[in-house]
């Protein structure tokens, strides 16, 4: 089935990692995707020592998308370009029970990734693979293709107050 954890709200990512966790508990194998992060962070610390969890390599630092002049830009879209088109090949080559794509919506509205790609892939893939995508604002085309919809709103958050994030928190 494909689960969608989306919006402007704190916990979509630690929404798909405690459903991978739970995953790989009852003995299924994951592969957890991430796009627009580094390799630094909390969950991606824990998630390297569970069994049944393989994580797709970050890079170790990762601008903000505004931060980015346009060649920044082009050289970002082909490194997460060649990371989902990987993904999606070993998903399906190496028969994961679950593939989390966290933060695609993301990638796909700053023009990094083809929603064309990623929908392809998430209609196409075979009916035993989860698939978990998370981001601030999905398409209707994968809101249709969704079996699980789950919308995050923020009501309040420290960041709005300057306050920036706090490792093991926020990440």
């Amino acid at each position: 089935m494909i689960h969608i954890y989306y919006g402007d709200g704190k916990g979509k990512t630690t929404a798909a990692v405690g459903l991978a966790i739970r995953a790989a508990g009852s003995n299924l194998k994951v592969l957890f995707v991430q796009f627009l992060k580094s390799d630094i962070s909390g969950e991606r610390e824990a998630m390297s020592t569970i069994e049944n969890i393989r994580l797709t390599a970050c890079p170790a630092q990762v601008k903000f998308t505004f931060e980015m002049d346009e060649a920044e830009k082009r050289r970002a879209a082909t490194m997460y370009r060649g990371i989902f088109d990987r993904s999606a090949t070993l998903a399906l080559s190496e028969r994961y029970d679950m593939i989390v794509l966290d933060e695609i919506f993301d990638a796909i509205g700053e023009g990094l990734l083809g929603e064309s790609d990623v929908i392809g892939f998430v209609t196409n893939a075979p009916a035993n693979i989860e698939i978990v995508m998370t981001g601030h604002k999905p398409s209707q085309r994968f809101v249709d293709a969704a079996d699980y919809v789950t919308e995050f709103r923020k009501i309040k958050h420290p960041y709005d107050n300057g306050v920036a994030a706090r490792k093991g928190v926020e990440f």
